[in-house]
């Protein structure tokens, strides 16, 4: 069973990311010069991953740089080719030329900043000041991003970076309105690509290299210790409790491991191996069984404490604690878990399983992986929720987790530490390449100002509808998601999109505030400069309808003066964080939804289901993704007080099972015609927000669908 499992695991990552393996060194190149090197710097380049983030103090771009450089060495190494150049070591032998040249390129490029500086500040007035070798290696190291970026992930990316860089370099001034922007030359193209904070070496590779490629180690750490094989038995333990446990235990293994696995297609592959089979026995269609792994496996991506790398882009982005981003995303991940589990009871009632109650739980599994599981991730919880920072209680907690490991079977000797680096920098290659060449596109859109673009584009396409808003974003997340990782989806999303969300929710707040009355002398003395009739009603407020054409003529230059002396810079801060989880969460779908849905597809192969239909299964059960950012959007389940937090996230539990109701057409028991008009009523009712007899009305009308069946039975059974 191990052997097959491994198998299918290499199956489908060679499938589903098509490239060579890199989970077993051994079965492949172990007795090649090649395999042996890399299996020495891949673990090299691990240690130094953990060493360089708690005692080495190199300079931010030279741990960018080596972070890059390393990453380049490996995925040059094992990217894809065609299988008729595999047979060839020319090639292999030119990857390894390339990527050892690409990473002494960029600690070229990280040791002649200081040098540049110098020169550029000695003759000023003629720009950056760059020598043959600096526009050398400079080119090699874009050119490279560039490259291991389409051999990684295919075309997408690479086409808007080539996009980004010419719009900076000449398209700029040919574009139309608001899109214009003056060309730059080239040295300072490549200065900013570098150099800048927003460019290949600047903040998002900083997360990189500092964060999510130690989460990944912690993870292969996890996978290595046994901990992923507690998850599955204790999964199973609580499950069986249940009619269709096989699937709860899905939801539950795949909520636990996908928060530190980092791709929803590695989690679905590592787990559904298990779990797919598990529910194919208990009667489960193997659509129905790969599409509840799939949308179980994206959840784990916006599970705290790691949310697959998004809490800490998010952090750095919005300038908003982690913990607070940890903290607020703790309630909706559960509504979004429990919306699975809705769905799972759902269809078992609807094809009446029958209780199947597993016999093969191995105690031993649980005794052994329960200490590495536990103790680990409860000491990253507490070290992140205490203010320590991510690459800090990562690496402690890889160590806390090689002590434990010794106190039980399995444990993490030489052999196993070495596989689990290993495996870790393997899982890491994608992303971080990904994330440095995405730097290349958010300094281009930083320099030429195309985010404030977007931004004005999609104000002016929703009319300040925040739910035409929501409908353009989420088809924006899905065309992105079919050609990006959902971070990198996200990171986009969020540079050209967020800050446009947060005003249309401040924007909502501005024009209350001047419907009501209006007392402040900013507001007051803007508003007398452009028309002073208007001004003078201001205190006794302008009604909805004035205060709305009075916003909308307001010039572009003038709004965010005047959003900004009516919102307070605390609201202002929660409506950026809402924005963000919206994107956030809304950038998940392409996980699940068909055409191209990764993870989906990943789990047909698994259950040897058609994939276009898995993925329209998985799109049906992921509808939490839909249903939860409008909660975000609508209701104070993120901005609210604890009170306000704990009843719209307890009746909206309510509403979520309402809406799965309605779509499959069943219940406990297939639904009457008043069934419908209930379910209808109480999801209503239940996401109406801050109104507590509102609320419980749905929910009474919920209950009512649920449990009115099962008393009509009972008492036709007694007569």
């Amino acid at each position: 069973w191990k052997h097959k499992r491994l198998k299918s695991l290499n199956l489908i990552f060679g499938w589903a990311l098509n490239r060579r393996n890199f989970l077993d060194f051994h079965s492949a190149v172990s007795h090649e010069w090649p395999g042996k090197f890399l299996q020495f710097f891949a673990i090299s380049f691990g240690l130094w991953h953990i060493l360089t983030n708690i005692l080495l103090n190199e300079p931010g771009i030279w741990q960018n740089a080596i972070h890059f450089g390393g990453f380049a060495l490996v995925s040059a190494i094992i990217g894809p080719r065609s299988d008729r150049f595999l047979k060839y070591k020319t090639v292999l032998i030119f990857d390894i030329i390339y990527g050892v040249l690409v990473f002494v390129a960029t600690l070229w490029v990280a040791n002649a900043e200081n040098a540049l500086y110098e020169r550029t500040l000695k003759a000023p007035g003629q720009g950056w000041d760059f020598e043959p070798i600096d526009y050398l290696a400079g080119g090699l190291v874009i050119f490279a991003a560039i490259d291991l970026t389409r051999r990684m992930t295919g075309w997408i990316v690479p086409v808007l970076i080539i996009f980004c860089l010419s719009f900076l370099l000449f398209l700029g001034e040919m574009m139309p309105g608001v899109f214009r922007t003056a060309s730059i030359p080239v040295s300072d193209v490549i200065f900013r690509s570098l150099y800048n904070d927003e460019g290949m070496f600047g903040t998002i590779t900083t997360i990189s290299s500092s964060s999510i490629t130690l989460f990944m180690i912690f993870g292969s750490f996890l996978v290595f210790s046994g901990a992923s094989e507690f998850v599955i038995e204790i999964s199973r333990v609580v499950a069986n409790r249940f009619r269709g446990g096989a699937a709860y235990v899905a939801v539950l293994s795949s909520a636990l491991t996908g928060s530190v696995s980092g791709s929803a297609v590695a989690n679905t592959a590592s787990t559904g191996v298990i779990t797919i089979p598990l529910m194919k026995s208990n009667g489960f269609r193997s659509s129905f069984a790969g599409g509840v792994e799939a949308a179980a496996s994206t959840g784990g991506q916006i599970m705290p404490p790691i949310m697959g790398a998004g809490a800490f882009v998010m952090a750095s982005y919005t300038g908003i604690a982690y913990s607070t981003i940890v903290a607020v995303s703790v309630l909706p991940a559960i509504l979004y878990f429990l919306s699975v589990a809705f769905a799972v009871r759902i269809e078992t009632m609807r094809s009446n399983l029958d209780f199947h109650q597993a016999r093969d739980i191995d105690m031993k599994k649980i005794r052994c992986g329960a200490l590495n599981f536990i103790i680990p991730l409860a000491v990253l919880i507490w070290m992140l929720m205490s203010g320590y920072t991510p690459n800090y209680s990562a690496s402690f907690a890889i160590a806390v987790l090689v002590v434990c490991s010794w106190l039980t079977p399995y444990k993490m000797d030489r052999k196993r530490i070495c596989r689990a680096l290993i495996s870790g920098i393997r899982t890491g290659a994608m992303t971080a390449i990904l994330l440095t060449a995405v730097g290349l596109i958010n300094n281009a859109v930083t320099t030429s100002g195309i985010g404030g673009a977007f931004s004005l584009m999609i104000v002016q396409w929703s009319q300040g509808s925040m739910l035409i808003a929501l409908f353009l974003i989420a088809i924006a997340s899905l065309v992105l998601g079919m050609g990006l990782p959902v971070t990198a989806a996200y990171i986009l999303l969020a540079v050209l999109i967020a800050p446009s969300l947060a005003n249309i929710l401040a924007h909502q707040v501005v024009v209350a505030q001047l419907a009501d009355g209006v007392n402040n002398a900013a507001v007051q003395g803007i508003i007398m400069l452009l028309d002073p009739t208007i001004a003078t009603d201001l205190p006794n407020g302008l009604g909805i309808d004035g205060a709305r054409e009075l916003v909308a003529a307001l010039p572009l230059e003038i709004a965010p003066l005047v959003r900004a002396a009516i919102v307070p810079a605390s609201q202002m801060a929660s409506f950026l964080l809402v924005s963000h989880l919206i994107v956030f969460w809304l950038s998940q779908d392409s996980n699940v939804t068909p055409p191209v849905c990764l993870a989906a597809f990943a789990a047909a192969g698994i259950a040897g289901a058609r994939p276009f239909e898995t993925g329209l299964r998985a799109w049906k059960i992921a509808k939490g993704l839909y249903i939860i950012p409008l909660l975000f959007a609508y209701t104070p389940l993120i901005t609210g007080d604890f009170w306000e937090v704990v009843q719209t996230g307890f009746f909206a539990a309510f509403g979520i099972y309402a809406i799965y109701a309605l779509i499959q057409g069943h219940s406990e028991a297939p639904l009457k015609w008043w069934g419908y008009g209930l379910l209808i009523l109480g999801a209503i009712g239940c996401y109406w927000p801050s109104d507590l007899a509102t609320n419980i009305a749905g929910a009474l009308s919920v209950i009512m669908v649920i449990f009115l069946p099962r008393f009509t039975q009972r008492r036709a059974r007694s007569t």
